[in-house]
C-alpha cells in the first residue's frame, strides 16, 4: 500500500524518535509555552476561523485559494493547540534550585573548557526549550547526561561521532526560577 502516510521502516530499538524524553521544564519555559498556547487559543484561532468563514461565504470552495490556505492554517493551529495542551499536562516544572548548587543539575549554566583551551557556556534545560543560538541543550543530550552530578574542575568525556571530546568544568551557576 502506497500513500502519503507511509514511511520507511525503522527498528524501534535504534530509532532516536523512540527514545524516552524527560518531562522536565524550567519555570520560564513553562510560562513561555503557556503564553504560546494562550496566544494561539485566544487570538490566532478566532482570527483564522473568521477568515475561513469569510472565504467560505464567497462561494465555490474548490477554487478558492483563500479558503484552502486559511483552512490548512487553522488546522495547523488547532493541532498545535492540542499538542501544547497535552504536553503542558505531562510536564513537570522545576521551580526551585537544587540543594547542592556546587554540582551540575537541571537548569545549570555550565562553563566548559575543551582541550584547546576554548570556553563555552551551556545551559541544561528541558527538551521543549532547547535553543542552539543560546546554547541551551536538552537534559537528554549526551553532553548533558555526562555533566549531570559533576562538580567544579571535574573532567568530562563525551562520546561523539567524530571521536571522544574531553571538557573541564570551569564554572557552575544557577539562576533563581522566575514564576
Amino acid at each position: 500500500m502506497k500513500g502519503r502516510n507511509m514511511t520507511r521502516w525503522r527498528d524501534p530499538a535504534k530509532d532516536p524518535r523512540q527514545e524516552p524524553r524527560s518531562n522536565l521544564i524550567t519555570a520560564e519555559g513553562a510560562a513561555r509555552l503557556r503564553g504560546i498556547l494562550d496566544h494561539l487559543s485566544r487570538i490566532k484561532r478566532p482570527e483564522l476561523s473568521a477568515k475561513v468563514g469569510e472565504a467560505a461565504a464567497l462561494g465555490d470552495r474548490s477554487e478558492n485559494a483563500d479558503y484552502t490556505y486559511n483552512k490548512k492554517e487553522l488546522n495547523r493551529v488547532i493541532a498545535r493547540i492540542r499538542y501544547l495542551t497535552k504536553r503542558l499536562d505531562e510536564l513537570q516544572v522545576v521551580d526551585r534550585l537544587p540543594a547542592d548548587t556546587d554540582k551540575v543539575y537541571f537548569g545549570a549554566f555550565v562553563t566548559l573548557e575543551d582541550e584547546e583551551g576554548e570556553e563555552m557556556q551551556i545551559r541544561i534545560v528541558g527538551h521543549d526549550e532547547t535553543d542552539t543560538t543560546k546554547r541551551w541543550i536538552s537534559v537528554d543530550a549526551p553532553l548533558a547526561k555526562a555533566l549531570l552530578g559533576k562538580a567544579l574542575d571535574d573532567e568530562v568525556t563525551v562520546r561523539a561521532p567524530a571521536g571522544d571530546s574531553v571538557y573541564v568544568i570551569t564554572d557552575i551557576a544557577y539562576r533563581s526560577p522566575q514564576l
